[in-house]
Order: C-alpha cells, then sequence, then structure tokens
C-alpha cells in the first residue's frame, strides 16, 4: 500500500471513528433505564470483553506480556478513562446531547493549557486565542442551559476535557508512551468494579442488552481500535481536526433519530467552539507543512 492510500485509509478510519463515538447519545436515549451507573457498567463490561478479544486476536499467545508492558503509566491513563467514562455518561443524563458534546469537544484546550501550567510547555498564540473563543462559545452554551435547569450536566461534562488534560500531562511528565488499546482494556476493567456497587440492582433487559453491547463494543471500542490504527499515519492536528465530526454527527443524530433538538444557545455556542477547533488545528497542519526557516533564533 503506498503512503497516499494509507493516509486515505486513516482518514476514513478517523471518520468512522468519530461516527461510533457519536452514537454514544442516540444509544444512551433509545435505552429503557436511565441509570447513569448502570450504563456505564455495562458498556465498560462489553467494551473490555470487545478490546480484550481484539488484543488476544492480534497477540495471540502474547496478549498478557502486551497488558502488562504498560505498566503504571497504563494505569494512570487507565483510571483517568474511567472517571471520563462516567462523567459522559452522568452528563448525558443531565443535560441534551449537544451540550454534551460541545463541552467534551474542548478537550485538546484543556491539555494544551495544563501542558502550560505544569509542564511549562509553550502555547502558541492560534491556540491562546482558540481557547478563548471555545472558552467564550461554552460560556454562551451555559447560559443557555441555566435558563433550561441544564447546567449541573453540563458542569459534569467538564470533568471530562479535565481528566483528558491531566492523563496527557501526567504521561508526558512520566516520560511514558503507552499503547491506548491495552490503556482502554485497563479503563474497562476498573471502571466496571468502580460503577458496579452503585449500579445494583439492575435494571437492564432485554432490548437495553442490546444497546449496551453496542456502547461497549461499537460507541468505545471499534472506535478507538480504528483511532489506534488511524494515527499511525496522521498527524495530531488532523486527528484533532477530524475529531470535530464527532459534535456535528453526535447532535444531528439525537436530533434527527429521537427529536432531541438544541436550543439555540447550544447552536451558537457549539459553532464557536467549532469554529475555534478547526481553525487552531487547520493552522497548526498548515504551520507542519511549511518550509523550515533558515535560522531559528
Amino acid at each position: 500500500m503506498t503512503a497516499a492510500n494509507a493516509r486515505r485509509r486513516a482518514i476514513l478510519l478517523m471518520v468512522g471513528a468519530t461516527l461510533c463515538w457519536s452514537s454514544a447519545g442516540v444509544l444512551v436515549r433509545s435505552m429503557n433505564i436511565n441509570d447513569p451507573w448502570e450504563i456505564t457498567f455495562w458498556r465498560s463490561i462489553f467494551m473490555a470483553l470487545f478490546v480484550a478479544g481484539w488484543i488476544w486476536q492480534q497477540h495471540g499467545d502474547a496478549a498478557p506480556q502486551k497488558i502488562r508492558a504498560v505498566g503504571v503509566p497504563g494505569l494512570v491513563s487507565g483510571a483517568l478513562f474511567t472517571v471520563m467514562f462516567i462523567s459522559f455518561v452522568i452528563a448525558l443524563s443531565r443535560t441534551t446531547v449537544a451540550n454534551t458534546l460541545i463541552v467534551v469537544s474542548i478537550s485538546p484546550f484543556f491539555a494544551a493549557l495544563l501542558g502550560w501550567v505544569f509542564l511549562r510547555e509553550r502555547v502558541a498564540l492560534r491556540t491562546v486565542l482558540a481557547m478563548i473563543a471555545a472558552f467564550l462559545g461554552v460560556c454562551l452554551m451555559f447560559f443557555g442551559a441555566a435558563s433550561h435547569d441544564r447546567w449541573v450536566g453540563a458542569l459534569v461534562a467538564t470533568i471530562v476535557p479535565a481528566a483528558f488534560g491531566l492523563n496527557t500531562v501526567i504521561l508526558r511528565k512520566m516520560g511514558a508512551t503507552v499503547d491506548m488499546i491495552p490503556a482502554v482494556l485497563i479503563a474497562g476493567i476498573i471502571s466496571a468494579m468502580v460503577t458496579l456497587p452503585f449500579a445494583l440492582p439492575f435494571e437492564a433487559a432485554g432490548r437495553d442488552f442490546t444497546l449496551l453491547a453496542t456502547m461497549g463494543v461499537m460507541q468505545v471500542g471499534l472506535g478507538c481500535v480504528m483511532m489506534t490504527i488511524a494515527s499511525r499515519h496522521l498527524t495530531a492536528a488532523e486527528i484533532g481536526l477530524i475529531s470535530i465530526l464527532e459534535i456535528i454527527f453526535g447532535t444531528l443524530a439525537v436530533w434527527l433519530v429521537v427529536g432531541e433538538r438544541p436550543d439555540r444557545a447550544a447552536l451558537a455556542g457549539g459553532l464557536i467552539v467549532i469554529a475555534a477547533l478547526a481553525t487552531d488545528q487547520m493552522l497548526a497542519m498548515r504551520q507542519r507543512t511549511s518550509p523550515a526557516p533558515a535560522v531559528i533564533t
């Protein structure tokens, strides 16, 4: 396969990953159960089974060794993924899908901000301006959420990008490169253990199990696997840019399938956030492809 074909395949895989992730809202809204703890527990179980099967299929008898190889960084990453999983589902139960996705989408900015605070990593001016614009967009969305008593869910959703940013900073500080797939498996196991006491007694039955299995296998498991494969041929900026599609796909899906129409504040705030993210990522890609200066001072 040529480099150009591999890159096109990676782009398609990344778009597929965003389609997988964006199905969360429709799946949750289509269930008879509404307990976020039970939803997270079963999603984690099905996700862990899928990812374990994937790792075994890829590595065979060496699978346990691959899982152990992630070490402490993998445990840290798994624990923070767990926080993200739980917070995301709780947010969906307390506010609209659009509000949740808008807040979650600012994860790259949280990573940049925490990297600057704790690691003294330089933040480009374009990213600072994009962060300010995104913050204003989220504030606008919060204003609309407050008028409909949905601000609690939107506030819970901020835990997701905060955990993502903290995860990024800790892994960089430890100088670790963690294979995402074993880390996601660890996250599924930890998440299931943490949520089990709060999920009892179980209420899911019949059709709900089909939806929960779809969430675990397709929405999280397959989405993460597709992104992992795509990341071998795409830059971080390209992945970040394509990931914005999750907001669009997720919002349109619940609007068209279950009739959850975002309010005007969410639409306006979302457009501002999407524009800020897209502009920042496109400028990042342009900077990477531009010729290097002759002299660096």
